[in-house]
């Protein structure tokens, strides 16, 4: 089943699309069809494992040197710092 999808890119983009599309001899919109499928079966088949570079000494030194009481939330302290700091 085919479904709509609207895109907003820069015109000269489009228009170099389009006609890279048409030498190809297909249509753009199966030109971003194929793009997005090579994409997502990259991405499926082999996904890429980020290797973990080990922690500096002098980081693993400062563990357990910050306490708080009770429940941190990190997304409610982040809201309100960046409130204070841009005046939100």
């Amino acid at each position: 089943m085919n479904t709509k999808l609207t895109l907003t890119l820069e015109k000269e983009v489009i228009e170099k699309a389009k006609e890279f599309a048409a030498q190809q001899g297909q249509s753009l919109s199966s030109l971003v069809e194929n793009y997005f499928k090579l994409l997502t079966f990259e991405h499926k088949e082999e996904p890429k494992k980020k290797e973990r570079k080990p922690l500096p000494e002098s980081f693993l030194k400062l563990k357990g040197c910050l306490k708080h009481e009770g429940e941190f939330n990190y997304k409610e302290e982040l809201t309100k710092a960046l409130e204070e700091k841009y005046g939100l």
